[in-house]
C-alpha cells in the first residue's frame, strides 16, 4: 500500500499505539501552507468539513488561477463527491470566475485589435476583407464577443505592419 508522505507518520503513530480507526486525510484547517500546495486529499477532505474559512480559502485560490491546480483539484472532487451543498456552491465558484476571466481575455484581445486597425490605417471592412474574414466576425472580435485563433491574430499583426510601412514610406517619399 502507497501511503501519501503526509499521512504517513500519522499512520505510524496510531499503529503504534493501537488505534483501530482509519486514519483521516490532512487536515486542511492544520496546513500553513496556501491552497494552492494542498495535495488533493486535502482538498477533498476541506470540501467535507463544515468549516467556512477554509471554504474561502480555496475560492480566493480558484479565483487567484481559475485553470490553475486547485481549480482542478476541486474539479476532480467535484467529479466524484457526494451532493452536499458547497459543491454546488464551488461549481458556481468555478464556472463564474472562468467566465470572468475568459471576458476579460476576450476584452484584451479586442483592444490589441483595436490597435492593429488602428495601426494599419485602414477601413473596418477593408482589413477584414484583407484577412479573409467576414466584417460581421471581425465585427465580433472588435466587440470582445469572440476571439480569432491564434493565425488569424499573426495575420492581423503582419498586415497591419505592411500597411503602417507603407503609410510611412509615403510620408518620407513626400517629405
Amino acid at each position: 500500500m502507497t501511503v501519501a508522505p503526509d499521512i504517513r507518520g500519522t499512520q505510524r503513530r496510531e499503529a503504534a499505539s493501537g488505534a483501530a480507526h482509519p486514519v483521516s486525510p490532512v487536515n486542511p484547517v492544520d496546513e500553513d501552507r496556501p491552497v494552492e500546495f494542498w495535495p488533493t486529499a486535502a482538498i477533498r477532505a476541506a470540501l467535507e468539513t463544515d468549516d467556512l474559512s477554509v471554504w474561502q480559502r480555496i475560492v480566493a485560490a480558484i479565483k487567484r488561477d481559475p485553470f490553475g491546480r486547485t481549480a482542478r483539484q476541486v474539479e476532480e472532487v467535484l467529479q466524484t463527491a457526494r451532493p452536499y451543498g458547497v459543491s454546488k456552491a464551488l461549481a458556481e465558484v468555478l464556472n463564474r470566475t472562468r467566465e470572468h476571466l475568459e471576458a476579460n481575455e476576450r476584452a484584451e484581445v479586442a483592444r490589441q485589435i483595436h490597435a492593429l486597425l488602428d495601426k494599419s490605417g485602414l477601413g473596418q471592412q477593408e482589413f477584414a476583407s484583407r484577412i479573409g474574414v467576414p466584417n460581421n466576425d471581425f465585427a465580433a472580435y472588435l466587440n470582445g464577443d469572440t476571439s480569432p485563433s491564434a493565425a488569424l491574430m499573426v495575420r492581423m499583426r503582419r498586415l497591419a505592419d505592411r500597411f503602417a510601412k507603407m503609410r510611412s514610406t509615403r510620408r518620407d517619399d513626400r517629405a
